[in-house]
């Protein structure tokens, strides 16, 4: 199953898909709680930093792009600081292509949170709410027809910000007729009727709760919900997102089924449904099925409970996700990006963070000592591994012996070790700063003022390790014996 859905991946990268909706900005204002204020029993919040990136239907298009799609983001945002900010977000993001319509008059939808302790403390919004006009319909509507050509799939993604009218949701629905295109919607409010025969109806627990009058807390009442959701509206299939307990849905066979989610250690909720829907898009538009889908959506959606923000999720660390191991386990061989959110995941959880590094060329009792000993000081351990470039420039033109995939594997696939990242510098300076491991180890008759990266593992309390050698065994002997005969 797992390799199926990262073949979807595969089939669905570079592939356009049209994300049309409510667009905003959301602002993250950091900061630690030491005090009550004595104007009032509220918490005062001191300032540390702040963070902005774009939200609603602008998350769902980055979630698209992260997985490797081809997103046309299609909105409108106001004439003002936050919606230029946001704008600006994209200037140098050429995976999306960007269609705002400017809004006079009208502000940019912009959610500002405060967090302390990775909890929030309290969200303002700043919106206006009602329709958009008729004039800015028919732009839209244009845009919509223009880029429908060549696309395998359209997402609606309603905030309730005025965007979705009844025409422009009509006109999209005939569009993707037209070019026969699947729709997926992500509604708000009561009236799900007015999304039309869309292919995939994707509300949350509560949503569909509002617009049935049923509850969903247990399996058989969202069973119950389901059915009678499908049984009065047109949408081909509804799926609900139900947090904790996993996604439940029903398709054009009018069964039921139930997908539990795995468990995670939940840092922020920020931005899940945004990458649930973009996962659900992407592995329709890689060919996939409604039940493959959904086992997708909650592969993606786990990982971006484990991030601060509205993060987007990675094609590899969706990957990672649809192995035996999972995110919270063994993550195996990926690119430096998708471990920095491996690693941040696993940092959430609370657990220690390993690293060690080398170019692991042929694997003897020496590597195998500094592993164990590695693996011994920390809860979870990333090796560094240097790039087939890299290995000869330090080794000479002779060398690897073995290409950096077949070293990775190798290494991936010792108990002692939970992840592998391949870098293509001389040191792995930047790989230890993007990390920020916990545990620093390195075989050899090293100091610390010699060992690359233990001064930024140091001035983050952390501690560096090392492992003395064990004699008559390196690469270098190794490969001598063998051309030697010995």
């Amino acid at each position: 199953m797992s390799s199926r859905l990262s073949g979807l991946l595969d089939q669905a990268a570079g592939k356009r898909v049209l994300c049309i909706g409510d667009v905003m900005l959301d602002r993250f204002i950091y900061g630690a709680v030491e005090r009550i204020s004595p104007e009032a029993p509220v918490p005062v919040l001191r300032y540390s930093r702040d963070a902005a990136m774009p939200g609603g239907a602008a998350n769902v298009a980055r979630n698209l792009a992260s997985l490797g799609l081809a997103p046309v983001l299609i909105g409108a945002r106001g004439d003002d600081d936050a919606g230029r900010e946001l704008l600006s977000r994209f200037v140098q993001d050429v995976s999306i292509s960007v269609h705002l319509v400017t809004l006079e008059g009208r502000p940019t939808t912009l959610k500002s949170r405060f967090v302390a302790g990775g909890h929030q403390l309290l969200r303002v919004d700043t919106e206006n709410a009602a329709p958009i006009s008729e004039t800015t319909e028919t732009e839209l509507i244009g845009i919509v027809a223009a880029e429908a050509k060549g696309a395998a799939a359209i997402l609606i993604s309603d905030y309730a910000k005025g965007l979705l009218t009844d025409r422009l949701l009509g006109a999209i629905l005939q569009i993707a007729a037209d070019h026969k295109l699947p729709v997926i919607a992500d509604p708000k409010g009561r009236d799900f009727a007015r999304y039309g025969a869309v292919d995939i109806l994707k509300p949350n627990a509560s949503e569909l709760a509002a617009a049935t009058g049923l509850s969903v807390n247990t399996d058989e009442e969202a069973s119950w919900a389901l059915r009678s959701a499908l049984e009065i509206l047109p949408a081909k299939a509804v799926v609900v997102t139900r947090a904790a307990r996993g996604i439940s849905f029903i398709g054009p066979d009018r069964k039921v089924h139930h997908e539990a989610g795995r468990a995670r250690e939940v840092f922020d909720v920020s931005g899940a449904g945004d990458t649930s829907l973009a996962a659900l898009a992407a592995a329709i538009a890689g060919g996939g099925t409604l039940e493959e889908a959904v086992s997708m959506a909650i592969a993606a959606s786990g990982i971006a409970v484990g991030k601060s923000g509205t993060a987007t999720v990675t094609a590899e660390e969706v990957k990672a996700a649809l192995t035996d191991f999972g995110p919270a386990g063994r993550a195996g061989v990926l690119p430096i990006d998708a471990m920095i959110g491996q690693a941040e995941r696993w940092r959430a959880a609370g657990l220690r963070i390993g690293f060690t590094n080398g170019c692991f060329d042929i694997l003897h009792p020496g590597h195998i000592r500094v592993i164990e000993q590695a693996r011994s000081h920390c809860d979870r351990l990333i090796i560094g591994l240097n790039s087939d470039a890299s290995v000869k420039r330090l080794k000479g033109p002779q060398r690897p012996i073995n290409t950096e995939q077949a070293r990775a594997d190798v290494l991936a696939a010792l108990s002692a070790v939970d992840g592998v990242t391949i870098f293509d510098t001389d040191t792995p300076r930047e790989v230890i700063t993007a990390l920020k491991p916990d545990v620093l180890v390195k075989g050899g008759d090293y100091t610390k003022e010699t060992i690359v990266g233990a001064d930024i593992v140091e001035a983050r309390g952390g501690e560096v390790v090392i492992v003395p050698l064990v004699p008559g065994h390196s690469t270098t002997a190794t490969i001598a014996r063998s051309t030697s005969g010995t």
